[in-house]
């Protein structure tokens, strides 16, 4: 089995958009690449500076999004419901603010639509792209779930909405790496 199941479609040639979501099955911590150390001297909001040492025996969802991107910001419904239905477990959203274009860089502008938005968990500004790099990223969204060791275990690509079979999937992702041992 590849790390990496990934397929997904062009739902317009003009829009460029990722319309389905691309759905890998959690791998086995042992063949897990582990997530990559944060970006040292990066800016954060909604929190203090994290750390994967930090994160260590919680499951953490990472976020890869930009806010002028309707897939991403479409999305936002089911993080911020993963984020309250599991306010009681070993789990994280982690976001990471990846820019496309320059006026998304402004500090001003993404703090109004994080609180558009009403996003609430710890955000990585990665105006320069060097997480996005790090981790290898291509897409926004893009949803990569860490299990409690540290490791990637698996990633979802693409606008997610609550009570499809992606969440559910997703859903299901995220049970299986909370009922793991640490």
């Amino acid at each position: 089995m590849s790390l990496f199941r990934l397929s997904c479609c062009i739902f317009t040639a003009l829009s460029l958009s990722v319309a389905s979501t691309a759905v890998a099955e959690v791998t086995a911590p042992e063949s897990s690449p582990p997530a990559p150390v944060f970006t040292a001297d990066a800016h954060w909001v909604n929190g203090e500076p994290l750390s994967w040492e930090g994160l260590r025996g919680q499951v953490v969802l990472v976020n890869f999004w930009t806010f002028a991107c309707w897939n991403c910001y479409r999305s936002f419904p089911l993080l911020n419901s993963l984020q309250a239905g599991l306010a009681g477990e070993d789990f994280r959203v982690v976001g990471v603010h990846s820019p496309e274009f320059d006026y998304e860089k402004q500090r001003e502008r993404l703090l109004t639509k994080i609180s558009q938005y009403k996003l609430t968990h710890p955000i990585l500004v990665d105006n320069n792209h060097d997480y996005w790099k790090a981790v290898g990223n291509r897409y926004w969204p893009a949803f990569y779930l860490i299990g409690k060791q540290g490791r990637i275990r698996s990633l979802y690509v693409g606008e997610m909405h609550a009570d499809t079979d992606d969440a559910r999937a997703l859903e299901a992702d995220i049970q299986t790496l909370l009922a793991e041992s640490y």
